[in-house]
C-alpha cells in the first residue's frame, strides 16, 4: 500500500489554503470526511495509458518508486521518489492559481551508514509540477519522471545526493487487491492500485561527493483515493519484497488505536499474476528495535505465509533511515534471509 505520513502536511495545506479547520480524523486526518469527492468502489476497469496520469474528483493521489540498488563491489544502496497529489476540492484541474492541487514531492537515498532525504512543494496549474499521462512525465521542480512505462528516467538531486536512473522492464502491470480496489480497514476503506514491481533500475548514484555506477531492482507504487483511512487508525507498516526466486509480495499492517491491526498484501508470481492475501494468510511480527529521532522503531521483523512456504526475517539496511521532514517517518531498504533470499523496502508510521 501506499499512503504517505507526509499527506497529513498536505491536508494542512489544503485546509490553510482554504481558510478552513483542518479535519483530524483518523491518522493524519485522512479518515476525515470526504463525501464531496468521488468514492473508491469494487469493480472499477482500468484504463492505460489514462490511469497513469491524475484523477480529477479523488482527494489523493501519488506516484512512488523505490529501488534496491548495488554497486560493482557489492555495496547497498535505496532509493525513493514520490509526488503527491492533493486536491482542494473536487473540481477539474484548471490553469492558473485558482488550480484546485497541491503537489508534494519526497526524494531519499540510503546505504548502510548514510540516509539523506529532501521534500519539495507546489501549486497546480503553473507548472512548477504535475503528471501527464501520454507522453509520460512527472515532475515537481527539476525532479523528473518520464518516458515509456516499459523503459522510464527517473531523476532527483538535493544538498548531500542526487541519482540519475533508468527504469526498464518486460514484465506487466500488477492490480493489487481484488483487481485493484484496495480495502484498507474492516469498514471498507479502500484505494485504487496497481504496482511495477518489475523495473530493473540502472544508473548512478551521488552521496556527499562520492558517485557510485549502480544496478538493481526496482518498485512503482501507483494510488488513489478521497478516503482510505478509519478514524481508528493510528499508522501503517509496508512492505514491498522481490524475492530471489522472481516473485514479489506486498504486504502492510494496519495499526488501530483498538483492536488487532488490519493485515492484507499480494502474492505475485514471476510471470506477474496475483493472489490476494487477507490477515488469515499472513504473520507480519516486529522484532529487534533501535532508537531512531527518540523514538522506538522496530527495525527487524519475521513474516510468514505458511500457504506459500515463505518463513522470512527482513532488517533495514540502515535502522537510522528516517525521514526528517516537516512530518516524519521511517522508510528504508531492508534484506531478507531465512525460506527466501532478496531485498525490499518497509515504512513505517505513526510511531
Amino acid at each position: 500500500m501506499r499512503i504517505k505520513a507526509a499527506l497529513w502536511l498536505v491536508l494542512a495545506l489544503l485546509s490553510g489554503c482554504d481558510n478552513s479547520a483542518p479535519d483530524e480524523k483518523g491518522f493524519a486526518g485522512m479518515g476525515g470526511e470526504a463525501s464531496a469527492f468521488t468514492p473508491v468502489v469494487p469493480g472499477r476497469v482500468f484504463s492505460f495509458p489514462a490511469d497513469h496520469g491524475p484523477h480529477d474528483g479523488f482527494r489523493i493521489e501519488w506516484w512512488y518508486v523505490t529501488a534496491n540498488l548495488k554497486d560493482a563491489q557489492g555495496n547497498e544502496f535505496g532509493v525513493q521518489w514520490t509526488l503527491f497529489r492533493s486536491a482542494l476540492n473536487a473540481t477539474p484541474e484548471v490553469a492558473g492559481w485558482s488550480n484546485p492541487t497541491i503537489w508534494l514531492g519526497h526524494a531519499a537515498v540510503t546505504s548502510a551508514t548514510v540516509h539523506h532525504a529532501a521534500e519539495r512543494y507546489a501549486r497546480g496549474g503553473v507548472g512548477q509540477a504535475g503528471v501527464n499521462a501520454a507522453p509520460f512525465k512527472a515532475w515537481i521542480d527539476d525532479w523528473q519522471f518520464s518516458g515509456p512505462m516499459t523503459d522510464l528516467q527517473l531523476s532527483a538531486r538535493d544538498k548531500g545526493f542526487s541519482y540519475q536512473l533508468r527504469l526498464t522492464s518486460t514484465g506487466p502491470l500488477v492490480l493489487q487487491g481484488d483487481q485493484g480496489f484496495s480495502q484498507k480497514s474492516e469498514q471498507g476503506q479502500a484505494s485504487y492500485y496497481y504496482s511495477q514491481p518489475f523495473f530493473q533500475a540502472n544508473g548512478s548514484l551521488e552521496i556527499d561527493g562520492k558517485t557510485y555506477t549502480v544496478s538493481g531492482p526496482a518498485w512503482l507504487d501507483r494510488e488513489w483515493s478521497s478516503q482510505p483511512l478509519t478514524a481508528n487508525q493510528t499508522g501503517w507498516d509496508w512492505f514491498s519484497l522481490h524475492l530471489d526466486s522472481g516473485e514479489q509480495v506486498m504486504l502492510y499492517r494496519m495499526r488501530q488505536k483498538d483492536g488487532a491491526p488490519f493485515l492484507t498484501g499480494t502474492w505475485i508470481d514471476a510471470q506477474g499474476k496475483t493472489q490476494l492475501l487477507q490477515g488469515d494468510d499472513i504473520s507480519l511480527t516486529p522484532g529487534d528495535t533501535a532508537k531512531v529521532a527518540g523514538r522506538s522503531m522496530p527495525v527487524r521483523w519475521s513474516i510468514k505465509i505458511p500457504g506459500k512456504h515463505l518463513d522470512i526475517s527482513i532488517s533495514a539496511l540502515n535502522p537510522n533511515a528516517w525521514m526528517d521532514l516537516r512530518i516524519p517517518y521511517w522508510e528504508g531498504p531492508v534484506r531478507l534471509s531465512g525460506s527466501h533470499a532478496g531485498q525490499g523496502y518497509l515504512e513505517m508510521t505513526g510511531y
